[in-house]
């Protein structure tokens, strides 16, 4: 009998309905099994993190190398760069992000501090645009980049605009993590604070990713004043510690998120 795609733990998963590819479901889950971590992989280790039969796993790696988004080496299997089609085309169908970066180069220049925007996926944040100015933190960031939204800047300002019932079930998903010994792990204390970046409009978090890491973020708003994406400014606590980025910081930060909303909302 020749084996099934999937072994018996990932069978016992919902089954989807009639509308769900499940073939094509499968090579994303290939495409998201090579990271940071694991940026080389055999046949095995994709079938491993996948919950693929090695015979599954296998079909999809050959059709992605293929079409030239993975190449093999012996029985070593990696992504290439054409994989960066995939998300180049979600940024490029989007007009926020060539307007934002001019925008931001200027801010960046003027405080002498990093800057990035991101989107909300779940419970992570992924980063759509960075502008470095100093290495500040021991995660290489860049764009595709993922970090949990819980204990970020802008994961919390883009949290913030969830209903109550959303974030309890982002918690009860993706229970929190304490990064730091700041780091916010009780849900109730988490929506307090969530409550209060609401209230204020912008987020600022002090040390409770990484050790030394302060950083300060405001949301980028579309013509309905739906929060879109966040944009933060982040540096080291030693040189600008939380109070005086929030007062040297923010006025300038607000003004840069409110060009841009403007610049994206006369495009819409």
């Amino acid at each position: 009998m020749p084996e099934s795609e999937t072994t018996p733990a990932a069978d016992t998963a919902p089954r989807p309905g009639d509308s769900y590819v499940q073939s094509f479901a499968r090579g994303l889950a290939v495409i998201r099994s090579f990271d940071a971590r694991a940026p080389q992989q055999t046949l095995t280790e994709v079938a491993q993190r996948t919950g693929l039969t090695r015979a599954g796993a296998r079909r999809i790696l050959l059709t992605l190398e293929g079409l030239g988004y993975v190449r093999s080496q012996g029985r070593q299997f990696c992504l290439t760069p054409r994989i960066l089609d995939l998300g180049f085309a979600y940024l490029s169908s989007l007009p926020l992000w060539n307007l934002a970066e001019p925008v931001m180069e200027k801010l960046v220049e003027a405080l002498k501090e990093s800057c990035s925007a991101a989107v909300l996926d779940g419970a992570d944040i992924v980063y759509v645009l960075r502008v470095p100015t100093h290495k500040i933190m021991s995660i290489n960031l860049g764009i595709g980049s993922r970090l949990p939204a819980a204990c970020t800047s802008m994961g919390r300002m883009l949290l913030a605009e969830l209903e109550t019932s959303a974030v309890d079930e982002l918690l009860r998903q993706h229970p929190l993590v304490a990064h730091t010994a700041r780091t916010i792990t009780d849900a109730a204390a988490l929506h307090a604070e969530l409550a209060r970046v609401r209230a204020q409009g912008w987020c600022l978090v002090d040390q409770e990713l990484e050790e030394g890491l302060v950083s300060l973020a405001v949301p980028i708003r579309d013509r309905a004043g739906r929060a879109i994406a966040a944009m933060n400014v982040s540096g080291q606590a030693a040189r600008t510690p939380a109070a005086a980025m929030v007062a040297q910081f923010l006025p300038r930060l607000q003004a840069a998120a409110a060009q841009i909303s403007q610049m994206l909302q006369a495009k819409a």
